[in-house]
């Protein structure tokens, strides 16, 4: 396993960050088989795991506390915050209100006092970044977070969070954590670039395309049905998975032709993606998020692979650089660009803005 230094922390992570996402009511109920699996991969050397609040309503961090009980030390624990946890309107959001509310309800979950890496899942367009940062500041001066980071923010609202945190003396955001494939590579163009030029470390989500770089999605596949279009209706909202979105139809192909650059690199389509994502010099680990043991044995295979630049030609031939096939895979937009209507003065409340993703990474 390699490892390498979360941006300018000096906090070593594995190349591979263990996502517990699909641990719980979203994935894989079991858990004592999830925490199997998690412990697992803490054997294998993995040592940075990533959840969030909201996944499963909890129960996610639920299984992480579990399976890290006696072990706590050895692992960089991160979780997330800002995605609704309840009906009410006050359960979700940046301000300082709920961000301490939420963290002490991870806490409590995750059974530990404190928490490596606190990340805002996604933007909050009603909440000042400068309230968001100072919340966080006060939980590091409280000593129940380590760092702060931020979840597929927009290059503007990275440099506008690390500029505040400068000027009000706030903890800055040490990591990104940006959807990034070898179908999703839209990152490259400015995410990227922009947490190298603040050192921040990055922590990639989705690597495998949600599951499109699994093996199984490919022209000839019999069945392109997903576990995650039964089990988590709001992944299709956005049709991410329908053949007759021209994007997707792109992704097909891609992943078929992927799929045979990594058979002639003797690599698995699994292995290959993995190691594009931990081969670009800003990324700092993958997130890997199995259901099964099966699942985590095929991606840890990817832990010391290290593409060669023939390689990642001919990838580039498939699909450009700084390329999304599908533009709903960017993972979130401002609502006035994702809403035509939201263009004109008039539309909808000031501020607002939604998600374009139908994935919670």
């Amino acid at each position: 396993m390699q490892y390498r230094t979360l941006g300018s922390t000096g906090v070593h992570v594995s190349s591979l960050c263990l996502g517990a996402m699909m641990f719980g009511e979203w994935g894989n109920p079991d858990h004592d088989d999830s925490i199997g699996i998690i412990r697992t991969a803490l054997d294998a050397g993995v040592n940075i795991i990533d959840t969030a609040d909201v996944y499963s309503g909890g129960e996610s961090e639920l299984i992480v506390g579990k399976a890290i009980a006696g072990r706590r030390d050895d692992v960089v624990l991160a979780t997330k915050v800002s995605s609704p946890m309840g009906p009410g309107p006050n359960e979700r959001g940046a301000s300082r209100r709920w961000v301490v509310r939420a963290c002490e309800e991870s806490l409590r979950r995750l059974g530990t006092d404190y928490i490596d890496l606190y990340q805002v899942h996604r933007p909050d367009a009603a909440t000042d970044i400068d309230e968001t940062l100072g919340a966080l500041s006060d939980l590091v001066r409280a000593g129940k977070i380590r760092y702060a980071g931020s979840s597929t923010f927009a290059p503007s609202a990275i440099v506008r969070a690390q500029w505040t945190a400068e000027r009000r003396q706030r903890e800055r955001f040490v990591c990104e954590q940006p959807p990034y494939s070898l179908l999703v590579r839209g990152v490259e163009a400015d995410v990227l670039p922009t947490c190298e030029t603040y050192r921040m470390g990055v922590l990639a989500w989705s690597p495998l395309a949600g599951g499109w770089l699994s093996g199984r999605w490919h022209r000839d596949a019999a069945d392109l049905s997903s576990h995650r279009t039964r089990t988590m209706p709001f992944r299709t909202t956005l049709s991410h998975y329908d053949m007759d979105v021209p994007g997707n139809r792109a992704k097909l192909d891609a992943a078929t032709e992927l799929a045979g650059i990594a058979d002639e690199a003797g690599l698995t389509l699994i292995q290959l993606a993995l190691a594009f994502v931990t081969t670009h010099p800003a990324v700092t680990a993958a997130i890997i998020g199995p259901r099964t043991a099966g699942h985590l044995h095929d991606q840890l295979n990817a832990a010391d692979i290290v593409l060669e630049p023939a390689v990642l030609d001919r990838i580039d031939r498939v699909v450009a650089p700084g390329t999304n096939l599908n533009p709903d895979d960017a993972g979130y937009s401002a609502a006035v660009l994702a809403d035509p209507k939201r263009r004109r003065r008039a539309g909808g409340a000031p501020g607002e803005q939604r998600s374009v993703s139908a994935s919670l990474g």
